[in-house]
């Protein structure tokens, strides 16, 4: 029979563990699969009651109405049972969340979620593995870098790359803003800046985006000590894409008025218009002034899975470091996302030593993912369920999804363009349509208040098929 000693008494373990079983059974554990089994069962039936009940993509729900409700909850009472549970939840959450997955939604870059995703998150979420550490997730942490590894090789970098899931792409584009300012301080200056903190001269420091690019910049120049001024915003082209010739125009204006250029930010699909950046131009400047070029490819991420559209990506392999979200652009469901850099020497700009985590002794250091992360230690599995999708439908089937979306939305613009009471705002290289009710009869001012009335109805109104 087993035994446990400690302080020198024994006692046989099954009368430590019978009684866990017994008294706990809200923990997961090996005594409470039938509790387990209940549970997902009824969360099951109220995701399934969501797809064949949905009509709309939204309730029409007030915010003071839903409020109101939420009211009359009282976190000091539990409640009896989990079908008392999920009634609550379904009318305080389930009955007015947004169904991303209906034909009639179209208002976010939120995609619809494959379903072997979806199951992996019922894995994710139960064994709990934390990313950090190789000895807390062995064949998880594998399966991380495999994944990480795939992303490299259809981007263009070699065999050196390297890089971590992340929680989104605003924290993506931290880690390439932070490795761009650490490697120019420690290259050109030989200033450690995780040691030392700020160089005298980082209030010179300057980062050249688009005037399209995502806000996540804005925050990371913020977070990163040198304000939103060291942003220099460049104008773009008629598809609202970074001018390179205005970005370079832009560089050496700075350079003369005795400011630093330390890097360049493109975006791989804009947030608003669903456009690219001149990639291989702006690479070839990037690499004449020797910055760090990151690309901010969350939304456009997509096309790297088709080979129809793959080349709207070329020059994407000349970069330093490149954001990817996933759960964009490859159907996984929030959150699913990587910072990936061309050379794995770069991370080491991020590491730093814990006994408890990363102690010096072990023989698996490469293993250990929070050596590549800015400030997650605890992270979950989410690689698991692009593994779940990769190795299920393969990436073919993926890219065919993402041809749809983009002839999709072409067709879209050609009937909307047709149409002489509708006003085309841009054509997109992916997926993003913006237009507007125009009728000729209406001034700007009126136009402007008419489709904000529009917008309104159609948060709130019941009109949908």
């Amino acid at each position: 029979m087993s035994t446990t000693a400690f302080a020198g008494w024994e006692q046989p373990l099954q009368d430590i563990v019978l009684p866990v079983k017994e008294t706990y059974k809200d923990i997961f554990h090996q005594g409470s699969a039938a509790e387990y089994e209940n549970a997902i069962n009824g969360a099951k039936e109220l995701v399934t009651n969501f797809l064949h009940r949905n009509r709309q993509p939204f309730s029409g729900v007030s915010s003071t109405a839903l409020k109101a409700a939420f009211a009359a909850v009282d976190f000091d009472t539990p409640l009896p049972d989990y079908e008392s549970l999920l009634q609550e939840v379904q009318e305080l959450y389930v009955k007015h969340a947004t169904a991303f997955h209906l034909p009639a939604y179209i208002a976010h870059l939120n995609c619809p979620v494959v379903i072997p995703a979806v199951a992996a998150e019922v894995l994710i979420a139960a064994i709990n593995s934390s990313q950090d550490t190789w000895d807390q997730s062995a064949g998880g942490t594998l399966m991380e870098q495999q994944l990480i590894s795939w992303t490299a090789r259809e981007i263009g970098f070699g065999t050196v790359a390297d890089g971590v899931f992340t929680a989104g792409g605003s924290q993506s584009n931290l880690m390439g803003l932070l490795l761009a300012r650490d490697h120019y301080a420690i290259t050109h200056g030989g200033h450690n800046i995780k040691k030392q903190g700020l160089p005298a001269d980082a209030s010179r420091y300057r980062i050249f985006i688009s005037e399209k690019a995502h806000f996540s910049n804005h925050k990371g120049a913020a977070l990163l000590g040198l304000g939103e001024q060291a942003l220099v915003e460049i104008k773009t082209d008629a598809r609202f894409r970074m001018d390179a010739a205005v970005l370079e125009e832009a560089i050496a204006r700075e350079i003369r008025e005795g400011n630093i250029p330390i890097a360049i930010v493109a975006t791989a699909g804009t947030t608003d218009f669903g456009n690219l950046d001149p990639l291989a131009d702006i690479g070839r400047i990037a690499a004449k002034y020797q910055l760090w070029y990151h690309i901010d490819a969350a939304y456009g991420c997509g096309l790297l899975l088709t080979e129809k559209y793959r080349h709207l990506l070329d020059g994407m392999e000349t970069a330093h470091s490149v954001t990817i979200d996933y759960h964009k652009s490859f159907f996984q469901p929030i959150s699913s996302s990587a910072f990936i850099v061309k050379d794995r020497q770069y991370l080491r700009l991020l590491r730093m030593h814990v006994d408890y985590l990363n102690p010096k002794d072990e023989d698996y250091d490469d293993l250990n993912q929070i050596n590549k992360s800015i400030m997650q230690s605890t992270r979950r599995f989410d690689a698991l369920k692009l593994w779940f999708t990769l190795r299920l439908m393969g990436k073919q089937k993926l890219g065919a999804y993402t041809e749809t979306i983009i002839e999709t939305a072409e067709k879209a613009a050609e009937v909307i363009g047709l149409d002489p009471e509708l006003e085309l705002l841009s054509y997109s290289d992916i997926g993003v349509i913006l237009f507007r009710y125009a009728p000729e009869q209406y001034n700007t001012a009126d136009l402007d208040a008419l489709n904000q009335y529009i917008k309104r109805q159609c948060l709130t109104a019941d009109w949908y098929w």
